[in-house]
């Protein structure tokens, strides 16, 4: 038994930050100070607040350290581990008292107080490369529930009654998919996962594979019991190499307890798992993309019907679901239908996870039971933007969604509340934008990004979504006109009726959804070759003030280009022909005397 507990970030985030170099710090000075064997050093997943990693919690007194520092260690244990005196520098400023020597519960600090973990229960408070901590939080409970007490067919029921919709983007009825694939019969059926997470800004999935693991399988196998599968398979990105080392570990530690493999619980029943990496391909998270690269061909999208649950993966009976949907079902199958269902709004039950990063303090993961609002989301729990700017717009769905404005900010976040604005709930990312952002410059990145990954089997989406990029550039050269923004917005139009799969239908989101709510800065680009935000270069110059210049020469020394002209103690001047408009100057200068225009 260990007296005490110190659980440290091992997600990506934090191990960016060198969490484990804080690890091996750790196990060093405890070793030395002879406390190895009373205190106990957990590598967990992702915590949430990951703008202030790397992040510890010392337990039972739950204290949250962050942005701790090798050189912290030795404090941290000869102060905290071993005189039992905590080192307040390091806390958490919301988790410290201002009345009292106590520490405020993570729970109630205003980042977690609003949040509800479901599917994000165990990342941050187990070891998940130990199967003993997961079995420890009721893992494989569900798995053992269903296949000793229930009927495939029930196990469908209470999905369905749950109301569980895909956290994937499109939002459809989990127990309905299930069902589909239930009802059509073959000597082989599929279960797999959509682990491929592409949207720029996202990484819900990530962090729960890296700190959870196990429920994807525990839940995978209870699918492939509800549908007669017998083999599943996760795809997942190769570009995380932390979530592939932990998968790797859980699907062999849970063949070795007899969780996967042959005649699991002495059922009878047989399931395993496998892992396929995806090559980068964005257009692989569309379902039939990814089934023809699991196959071992290029990831192109095919025409639907038939849809999976008749001829998917290999021609058989498949489901898809995502990382997120995965780690709703146990807790749905062990606590019921009803107790899923109470959480959220009439159409959309349960909680979101988003990853919620731009322009916002608290940048992080965040749990929160569907209907939330966005302005609960990015003032209360994000802490708003910083430097007292402005919140503009948020972009959910990533480059399949759209931006919302901050007139809809009250609007509870669901999947049809979101569609009915012009947006989409897609998996989860939510980049918040202020003052300073340009919406056209947002849409030009989105459609830039959606090119790229174009897979090019349709004409729509190949030749479309190009011909939109270089309108929207050519806007933000000032080189648009107001006839472009007409064609701009019958051409997205087109593009979503007939392309063929869902990277195309919804790649114009982003510039509809800006041209909706922001026209009249694109009407800025165009008629006035301004760019309200002074962040497209080709309209923007950087103006010296006269009165305010000093003359110390320091801008001038500081560009790059030599486009700043002028002698020691007088105003200095640009060269607009030679400025290339990169900011250098304006950052470097003490008097605030350089400005875009």
């Amino acid at each position: 038994m260990y007296r005490s507990h110190v659980l440290v970030c091992g997600g990506t985030g934090c191990s960016s930050s060198n969490s484990q170099q804080i690890i091996d710090s750790l196990e060093a000075e405890l070793k030395e100070q002879g406390l190895e064997n009373e205190v106990k050093v957990v590598k967990t997943g992702c915590f949430g607040l990951c703008a202030l990693g790397p992040i510890m919690i010392v337990y039972p007194e739950g204290c949250f350290y962050s942005e701790v520092k090798p050189d912290d260690v030795p404090e941290i244990v000869s102060e905290h581990l071993l005189k039992g005196r905590i080192v307040k520098r390091l806390l958490y400023k919301e988790t410290v008292a201002e009345d009292s020597d106590k520490v405020k519960s993570l729970n109630e600090t205003q980042f977690y107080a609003k949040q509800h973990r479901v599917a994000l229960r165990n990342c941050g408070v187990i070891n998940p490369e130990n199967i003993d901590e997961y079995i420890a939080q009721d893992g494989y409970q569900a798995l053992g529930k269903v296949l000793t007490e229930m009927t495939p067919q029930q196990v469908i029921d209470v999905i369905s009654a749950s109301g569980l919709r895909g956290r994937g983007g499109a939002g459809f009825p989990t127990g309905k998919k299930w069902s589909f694939a239930a009802a059509n019969q073959a000597d082989q059926k599929y279960v797999c996962c959509n682990a491929d997470e592409g949207d720029p800004g996202a990484f819900m999935d990530r962090s729960v594979l890296e700190g959870d693991p196990h429920v994807v399988l525990e839940a995978m196998a209870i699918a492939g019991y509800a549908i007669g599968a017998s083999q599943g398979y996760i795809y997942v990105r190769a570009e995380y190499p932390i979530a592939v080392h932990r998968l790797q570990i859980a699907i062999k530690q849970a063949r070795e307890y007899g969780l996967l493999g042959k005649d699991i619980f002495g059922t009878g029943f047989n399931f395993d798992i496998d892992l396929r990496l995806g090559a980068g391909a964005f257009v692989c998270g569309e379902e039939t993309a990814l089934m023809t690269s699991i196959e071992g061909h290029r990831g192109e999208p095919r025409p639907r019907p038939p849809f999976p649950a008749v001829k998917g993966l290999f021609q058989k009976p498949t489901i898809l679901n995502n990382v997120e949907t995965y780690a709703n079902v146990p807790r749905i199958i062990l606590n019921g239908a009803e107790w899923f269902a109470s959480m959220g709004t009439e159409k959309s039950k349960g909680t979101k996870v988003f990853a919620l990063g731009g322009k916002i303090k608290n940048t992080g993961l965040v749990e929160v039971p569907m209907g939330t609002t966005l302005r609960e989301i990015i003032e209360e729990i994000g802490g708003g933007s910083p430097n007292g700017k402005k919140f503009k717009a948020a972009q959910t769905g990533g480059p399949s969604g759209g931006c919302i404005p901050a007139e809809h900010m009250d609007v509870p976040i669901d999947y049809d509340n979101l569609i009915a604005i012009g947006s989409m709930m897609g998996s989860g990312g939510l980049i918040v934008m202020d003052e300073d952002t340009c919406m056209v410059d947002i849409a030009k990145f989105f459609l830039e990004f959606t090119v790229d990954e174009s897979c090019g089997k349709c004409t729509p989406c190949r030749v479309g979504t190009k011909r939109l990029y270089e309108m929207l550039d050519k806007i933000t050269r000032g080189e648009g006109t107001l006839e472009d923004l007409d064609k701009m917005e019958q051409l997205c139009y087109y593009i979503k009726a007939n392309s063929l799969c869902g990277l195309g239908q919804t790649a114009p989101n982003p510039v509809l959804s800006t041209l909706r709510y922001f026209r009249d800065e694109y009407v800025a680009h165009v008629v006035d070759k301004k760019c309200p935000a002074g962040v497209c270069k080709h309209l923007m110059q950087v103006t010296i003030l006269t009165d305010k210049c000093k003359g110390c020469t320091l801008c001038a020394r500081t560009c790059p280009v030599g486009a700043i002209e002028g002698s020691v103690k007088v105003p200095h001047v640009v060269n607009q022909a030679k400025c290339i408009k990169c900011g250098a100057c304006i950052e470097k200068c003490k008097f605030g005397a350089i400005v875009k225009k």
